[in-house]
């Protein structure tokens, strides 16, 4: 059995200033039951949950990847590789899973983390939390694609998308996009929109976090003191 407080302390989610202030405020449940007491003893089985949010008794772990296409973004797949597989065995086993997926072809930044709070806060439509892309397509970009892109682009579904950018590059099938939500296969489906469809994509940031360059395509490393900061700057 251990405090209550000292379990949420070795998360690094909070002080334990804070840790007493939530749980003061009703704020922690301890497998389904709101605590209000710091001192309160927890065993190594118990669930926590903070604002109705699961959060692991562990530490946390945030992990900066360099997704390569050719993997999918899921914890497992019984019929194909996912990016869990360019880990480490204890890293496997630590409850991690990605924070906004990418497509199987796509490549870029992928933030890996068991921080559920943390990735429900940047995952929110309510945040709005701003990705950028950098695209090349079958075509032409111009001036026309990233007007439409600005006025909120109207898929073949009948979708309407947020406004988005679209910075146009100086070799003419490029472009960076960005997008402040995170539709299915949307940046696809808006420049099919457009009769340019995408030939390669790469995810470049994820609201402040910006893909390190000098990790390749598979590499990863643990973010840094001031990285995870930024990433908790806009959370709850």
């Amino acid at each position: 059995m251990e405090r209550l407080d000292k379990r949420l302390a070795n998360t690094g989610r909070w002080s334990r200033r804070e840790i007493r202030e939530l749980i003061r405020a009703g704020r922690v449940c301890v497998d389904g039951r709101v605590v209000r007491s710091p001192e309160e003893k927890c065993a190594s089985t118990s669930t926590f949950q903070v604002d109705g949010m699961v959060v692991a008794g562990e530490a946390v772990v945030y992990l900066m990847l360099h997704k390569p296409a050719g993997l999918v973004s899921s914890t497992e797949d019984p019929r194909q590789p996912t990016v869990f597989s360019l880990l480490p065995e204890h890293l496997r086993r630590a409850g991690l899973f990605p924070a906004g997926r990418l497509d199987k072809d796509t490549e870029g930044l992928l933030l890996l983390t068991n921080d559920g709070l943390l990735a429900h806060s940047l995952l929110s439509p309510r945040r709005h939390v701003d990705k950028t892309y950098f695209v090349r397509v079958d075509g032409v970009l111009d001036e026309g694609d990233a007007a439409a892109f600005e006025a909120g682009l109207t898929l073949a579904d009948g979708y309407t998308c947020l406004p988005a950018g679209l910075e146009l590059l100086e070799a003419s099938d490029t472009a960076v996009i960005t997008l402040r939500e995170g539709k299915y296969h949307q940046i696809k489906r808006m420049l099919a929109q457009r009769g340019k469809p995408v030939i390669y994509l790469k995810r470049l940031t994820m609201g402040p976090l910006k893909l390190d360059p000098s990790l390749g395509p598979g590499e990863w490393r643990p973010l840094t003191g001031e990285e995870i900061s930024a990433l908790r700057g806009g959370s709850p």
